[in-house]
């Protein structure tokens, strides 16, 4: 009895580690998901810039010019980087979440179990 107990609380501590994780990694997503939209903002003022504007990059305390193209380029890259980047972080979301309710489901019925034998236990001591 005293080893589904503890089979029960390593079980559980393993269960809220994994909410841990899942919450870590959906804000993970977030934090992707503004940073993409942040710079789709980028792309979309740059549509709007006539061809002799100047862009400047902030580096630290000082703002650089930076070509009109090497901007657009990085602006791109961040865009694809990020894409791929939310749709790793989305599979693992997933992952977690099946994991989440295996583990779930294995929680109850060894919960179940733990309950029955106390009940078989109290009944048996009186």
């Amino acid at each position: 009895m005293a080893e589904n107990q503890q089979k029960l609380q390593n079980l559980s501590n393993e269960y809220q580690q994994l909410q841990d994780d899942l919450q870590t990694t959906i804000a993970a997503r977030q934090k992707l998901e503004s940073q993409q939209e942040e710079n789709r903002a980028v792309q979309k003022e740059f549509k709007t810039l006539s061809n002799d504007s100047n862009i400047y990059k902030l580096v630290g305390p000082v703002l650089l010019k930076q070509d009109r193209d090497d901007a657009k380029r990085t602006v791109d890259g961040r865009l694809e980087f990020i894409g791929k980047e939310i749709r790793r972080v989305e599979g693992t979301i997933k992952e977690l979440q099946e994991k989440s309710e295996k583990m779930r489901g294995e929680l109850a019925a060894l919960q179940q179990k733990v309950q029955m034998e106390q009940q078989s236990g109290a009944g048996q001591g009186a």
